[in-house]
C-alpha cells in the first residue's frame, strides 16, 4: 500500500485531514437549513413543490425531478431522518474536495433519478438516494483508493443507520428501494470514475516523477 504524502488533506490523522474535514463539516452543516427553508416553502404551498419536482416513473415531464427530488421531502420527519446521514456522509465526501463532491453528487442522483423513473411506480422524492450513493461511494473509494477509514466511515454511517438499509430491496410502499439502490449502485461507480490517480514512484533519485495524465 501507497503510504500518503504527509501533507496530503486525505492522509487520515494529518492536521490538513482535520482541517479539511472542519471545512467540509461547516459547509454541510449550510446545506440542512437549505434544505428546511424548501420544506417551509413547500408546507405553505400545500405541497406544490413536492407535485412539480417528483420524480415520475416513466412520464416525460416527470423527468426534471432528478434534480430536484433530493431537495424536497414528504414531510419534517422525513427530513429528520435524512439529515443527519446526510450531514455525516456529505462531509466525508466532500472532505475529499469540492469539485469531486459536485461531479459525484451530480453522478449519484442522475443514476438514483433514472433508476426511479425506469422501474419505479410511484412519484419519488427525498435525499435518501443520494445518501445512499454517498455510502456506496465511500466504501467503494477506501477499497480502490486504499484508505480504511473511508470503509470504516462507510460501516459506521450504514451501522447507526441500519434500519434503511433494507430500503435497497422491495418491502415498504412507501419506501422507495429503486431510489436506494441505483443511489448505490451509482456510488460504487463513482468512486471508481471519480478516483485520484497515483503518484508514480520515482525509480532514479536524478529523474523527476512523473504523474498519470487524468482522464479527461
Amino acid at each position: 500500500m501507497t503510504e500518503a504524502p504527509q501533507d496530503d488533506p486525505e492522509r487520515f490523522g494529518s492536521t490538513q485531514f482535520y482541517a479539511a474535514l472542519g471545512r467540509a463539516f461547516v459547509m454541510m452543516c449550510a446545506v440542512i437549513p437549505v434544505l428546511f427553508a424548501i420544506e417551509v416553502i413547500d408546507q405553505a404551498t400545500h405541497h406544490r413543490l413536492d407535485y412539480d419536482g417528483a420524480i415520475v416513473p416513466r412520464h416525460i415531464s416527470g423527468l426534471d425531478g432528478i434534480i430536484f427530488a433530493p431537495f424536497l421531502h414528504v414531510s419534517y420527519i422525513h427530513l429528520y431522518g435524512n439529515a443527519v446521514p446526510l450531514l455525516l456522509t456529505g462531509t466525508f465526501v466532500l472532505a475529499g474536495g469540492a469539485k469531486r463532491f459536485l461531479w459525484v453528487t451530480l453522478f449519484i442522483a442522475v443514476i438514483s433519478g433514472l433508476g426511479v423513473w425506469f422501474v419505479g411506480n410511484a412519484p419519488t422524492i427525498g435525499a435518501s438516494g443520494v445518501i445512499f450513493g454517498y455510502l456506496g461511494y465511500l466504501f467503494m473509494r477506501g477499497i480502490v483508493e486504499r484508505n480504511w477509514w473511508n470503509i470504516a466511515v462507510a460501516l459506521l454511517v450504514g451501522l447507526l443507520y441500519g434500519y434503511q438499509i433494507t430500503g435497497v430491496i422491495p418491502g415498504d410502499s412507501g419506501i422507495s428501494w429503486q431510489a436506494h439502490l441505483f443511489g448505490l449502485i451509482g456510488g460504487l461507480v463513482a468512486a471508481i470514475l471519480f478516483r485520484r490517480r497515483k503518484v508514480k514512484p520515482v525509480a532514479d533519485a536524478g529523474l523527476s516523477p512523473t504523474l498519470d495524465m487524468p482522464l479527461s
